[in-house]
């Protein structure tokens, strides 16, 4: 009979795609992960994984296996933790998907105040700027662009930003005067790349933007650097562009809003681990609200 223990090293496997990785993290060796699989296969009358140069792949019938492997173990891990009570001593792993100028200004920051409090967890952060399509077995809290479509996940509206349009003074001053959005069309303007842009807030910018965009990348960051040595203009997230004193505002009365939302595997809601992340980035956001929302700050 399939237990607990089965599903853990199957998951392990899954997650990792290779014998040896899986090994590290169960503290085994390398043909026990590969013994316990091919029991597990033989029991359950079913080849869970094809056996790849590249690593171990997932079969179909597999897959099927992934969701249910996730809820029990999540379930375990959740009364371990509830069992050691409030005060336990959180450890283990949180991988945290994040846009780069969510992950990079405002969370990597608050990270000091999360490992003060719980110094034997481990953070990994994954940053990136696309729509959600990873599998809920690849993250366990993520902040994301727009509201999720999906059903296996829990979210929440996070708090709403505000971008506008930045670039240097040498930029402004060798180049025609700017006095609306239309004459945008002749300078020199930064943004995503078009034809990789699956994020439906920032097309509708991208939309409103006149003429082409000459300068293209993937990186809010690439955007940010670019505009602050002068190559173009740039929208820009307020809560990164306005303390750089290399910028300046283009059309200040210009400006664009986003939104964050908070999103988690529903099978991970009762994980202190996870929770103890969410009140780190919940605390953020209320810390840098003004800064969030462009506003000034006090002295």
């Amino acid at each position: 009979m399939m237990t607990a223990d089965d599903l853990r090293y199957f998951l392990a496997v899954a997650r990792s795609g290779r014998l040896s990785r899986a090994a590290e993290e169960l503290a085994v060796d390398h043909t026990t992960v590969g013994r316990r699989i091919t029991t597990l296969e033989r029991e359950l009358g079913q080849r869970l994984f094809d056996r790849k140069p590249s690593g171990w792949v997932l079969t179909e019938r597999g897959g099927l296996l992934v969701e249910p492997a996730e809820t029990v173990a999540a379930t375990i891990v959740a009364a371990h933790e509830m069992l050691g009570g409030r005060g336990a001593h959180l450890q283990g792993n949180v991988r945290i998907l994040a846009p780069d100028g969510f992950g990079g200004f405002l969370l990597a920051p608050a990270l000091a105040r999360l490992r003060d409090r719980h110094p034997a967890l481990t953070v990994e952060m994954v940053t990136a700027t696309a729509h959600l399509t990873q599998s809920v077995r690849t993250f366990d809290v993520a902040v994301t662009l727009e509201e999720p479509t999906s059903t296996r996940v829990q979210k929440r509206f996070l708090t709403p930003y505000k971008l506008g349009l930045y670039a240097t003074p040498t930029y402004l001053e060798s180049h025609p005067a700017i006095e609306s959005l239309d004459d945008l069309a002749v300078h020199t303007l930064i943004w995503y790349v078009d034809q990789l842009l699956d994020v439906a807030p920032l097309r509708r910018i991208h939309e409103i933007l006149p003429g082409t965009v000459p300068i293209q990348s993937t990186n809010l960051i690439a955007h940010w650097q670019a505009a602050a040595t002068g190559v173009g203009v740039a929208p820009i997230p307020k809560f990164i562009a306005q303390p750089d004193d290399r910028l300046v505002p283009v059309l200040p009365d210009i400006e664009f809003e986003g939104h964050y939302w908070l999103v988690l595997p529903r099978e991970h809601v009762r994980l202190a681990r996870v929770n103890a992340v969410i009140e780190t980035i919940d605390e953020m956001v209320r810390d840098r609200r003004d800064d969030l929302m462009g506003l000034p700050t006090d002295g």
